[in-house]
């Protein structure tokens, strides 16, 4: 049976970085890199409308605690997850536009690799997947969303369906794709491709140089790091991030507009979850990660 994992999640996976060459998955970094003051403040209108990783670990920490308890009423130990350092979260729209400044010099268009308590937090739920049957079963029922995780949700926030991010994950694709087609940013991408070529480089647009097959290596190489520089230096110059943020801001405050009732239920959803979730760790004594919770 395969255990789901929240996971906060955007459409823009789909355009973003499903491209990009990654690093070994347990390769751990001291701590998190930091990331740009730009990629940092970068606040689109629908992020209030999902869940940050963040907020989405506040969720899983107080259901966490509701099954052990659970568990511990059925004799059965439960190990709750590790929790990931405050600092150690990424912002929701990184890499939205193409690679970040902060990336270029060491990675390239690589990945990170997980901090340590990501790293520790991923490895806690993959033991979750070799738990024995019985205690599998206590836990998630047959079907996976039963037993001691349906009860603990019923404590947690009785019959309220548990944050659905379906309706952001379409709209925050839909006003990507429609900021990318809009007048103002195929200019500015002509720009940008301009100012690439003039550095020796030929890609359309950001996409496809961090999607170029040449990346697909273990470690990053100097030419992978020498095009991700000029990729950022091309974005500061045409500043093509600024142009495409303001366009799509413009662009889903409109979508908004159109789908209030989708979007309203879904943050309707989503804050009580938190809210009782964070009474929970409250209560337990536990400290809840604030760092970009309330960004969104």
């Amino acid at each position: 049976m395969s255990l789901s994992r929240a996971r906060a999640t955007t459409a823009l996976a789909l355009l973003l970085l499903a491209t990009t060459a990654c690093t070994a998955a347990d390769h751990e970094s001291t701590h998190a890199p930091p990331v740009s003051r730009q990629a940092e403040s970068l606040r689109l209108p629908l992020d209030a409308y999902a869940s940050t990783v963040a907020e989405t670990h506040v969720v899983e920490d107080a259901q966490d605690i509701l099954i052990r308890r659970c568990m511990n009423d059925l004799d059965m130990e439960w190990k709750t997850l590790p929790p990931v350092d405050s600092q150690d979260t990424k912002p929701p729209n990184l890499r939205r536009y193409g690679v970040d400044e902060s990336d270029t010099v060491r990675y390239g268009y690589h990945l990170h690799p997980d901090p340590p308590s990501m790293v520790r937090r991923n490895r806690a739920w993959d033991e979750r997947e070799a738990l024995p049957a019985e205690v599998q079963r206590a836990a998630y029922g047959p079907s996976g969303k039963g037993g001691c995780l349906k009860t603990a949700q019923r404590q947690l926030v009785g019959d309220t369906a548990p944050p659905d991010d379906h309706a952001f994950n379409q709209l925050t694709g839909t006003a990507l794709e429609n900021s990318r087609r809009a007048p103002e940013v195929r200019d500015t991408l002509r720009k940008w491709h301009t100012c690439m070529a003039k550095a020796g480089f030929d890609y359309p647009d950001p996409y496809a140089a961090a999607g170029d097959e040449r990346w697909e290596t273990t470690e990053p190489t100097p030419a992978e790091r020498a095009t991700a520089r000029a990729d950022v230096a091309c974005q500061k110059s045409t500043k093509l991030v600024k142009v495409w943020a303001a366009t799509e801001t413009r662009i889903q405050h409109r979508l908004i507009r159109q789908n209030p009732g989708r979007l309203r239920k879904a943050k309707a959803h989503k804050e009580r979850w938190l809210e009782a979730a964070r009474r929970v760790l409250d209560r337990e004594g536990r400290t809840h990660n604030q760092h970009h919770a309330s960004d969104q």
